[in-house]
């Protein structure tokens, strides 16, 4: 069982199922909401139970982000046509056993670090 939450605790959600896909997105919007670089897995919707108010911030046509209205932590992104639901690794408690996969979006990262680990990269 992987739980996490937000910074001030209003938010907390727990799976079971493995998660799938860690990555770490570069994109603008994520550089822009978390600050830098932001960790992901997914798994599908009904293995997600997510307790307390989420806002759903419209970030794009094509997906939401969910944050905490409280506390402003990006807990949750979600693709309007998919059945899966990313959330944020650095709000997971305690030791998760996964490892990052990819970087994706690496074409829009700050010029400001480098990518170094040797892991797949997607524009």
């Amino acid at each position: 069982m992987l739980e996490g939450s937000c910074l001030c605790g209003d938010i907390t959600f727990q799976t079971s199922a493995a998660p799938q896909g860690a990555s770490m997105c570069h994109c603008t919007q994520c550089r822009k909401q978390s600050g830098g670089i932001w960790a992901s897995a997914y798994v599908d919707d009904h293995a997600l139970h997510i307790s307390g108010a989420v806002h759903w911030f419209e970030a794009s046509p094509v997906a939401k982000r969910g944050i905490c209205a409280t506390c402003g932590s990006f807990l949750f992104w979600k693709a309007h046509d998919e059945s899966s639901t990313s959330f944020a690794l650095g709000a997971l408690d305690g030791p998760t056993d996964l490892m990052i996969e990819k970087h994706i979006f690496v074409a829009d990262k700050g010029d400001y670090y480098a990518i170094a680990d040797g892991l797949p990269q997607r524009d």
